[in-house]
């Protein structure tokens, strides 16, 4: 799994992908980073280093709508009656739900990383934005065009702009940075911040100061955490 795993190294490229088994209408394709155009991967860097390698600067919300990042699209397979966000539940699954017409949804099971529950019911996941749509807004260097903002919304060119976690772990973090949530599972926290950091650069968005601060923090207790990041074209 791929945010499941207790690893402290972040991959844009993952080492596993959880693909459905038993599925009654056709899969999902899997998620492939090397489909996303040229090739950006970076050699991995500590999570100091990389913390140094995101600009500082001070966040503006003024303006922000939640729908200016238009979310969710057809996804990779726009035949297959499932969206981004369905995809992402799919490619996610621990054990594969069954797939019905329309993209329903049933059993099945997965672990939310945020929170170290299991979840045994779609309906109970959340998919979040790793870094929250309104996170991004303020740390847009310069104004998005709308169909940037629409392609980091439905990214899953990387296995971690999107996640799906329990419903109540992601309505808890909202739209705060780790200078003011982290996950209540603390093992993941590690994790979290080097794929927090590897996001940012991906996208080439700034961090403001008590941002920056929170993550330096957590990495004078991830030593070993490297961030291994694809540019976004």
């Amino acid at each position: 799994m791929r945010h499941g795993l207790p690893a402290l190294t972040l991959c844009a490229l993952p080492l596993l992908a959880s693909t459905p088994t038993a599925h009654s209408a056709p899969a999902v394709p899997a998620r492939d980073p090397a489909a996303a155009g040229p090739a950006g991967v970076r050699a991995p860097l500590p999570l100091y280093e990389a913390i140094d390698q995101l600009p500082v600067a001070a966040e503006h919300r003024d303006g922000y709508k939640r729908d200016l990042y238009k979310h969710w699209n057809k996804g990779l397979n726009s035949g297959d009656g499932c969206d981004t966000r369905k995809e992402v539940i799919l490619a996610e699954a621990v054990t594969a739900p069954q797939v019905a017409a329309g993209c329903k949804l049933s059993g099945g099971s997965w672990r939310s990383a945020y929170d170290n529950v299991v979840v045994s019911d779609a309906a109970r996941l959340d998919v979040d934005h790793f870094v929250p749509l309104a996170e991004v807004y303020d740390s847009e260097q310069t104004p998005w065009t709308a169909a940037r903002r629409e392609a980091y919304a439905n990214d899953q060119a990387s296995p971690d702009t999107l996640i799906a976690v329990s419903a109540a772990s992601n309505r808890s973090k909202s739209d705060k940075d780790p200078a003011d949530w982290l996950p209540s599972d603390g093992s993941y926290h590690c994790t979290y911040a080097a794929t927090w950091v590897g996001t940012k650069l991906r996208w080439d968005l700034a961090v403001d100061e008590n941002e920056r601060q929170a993550l330096l923090g957590l990495a004078e207790d991830c030593p070993t955490t490297t961030v291994v990041y694809e540019t976004a074209p």
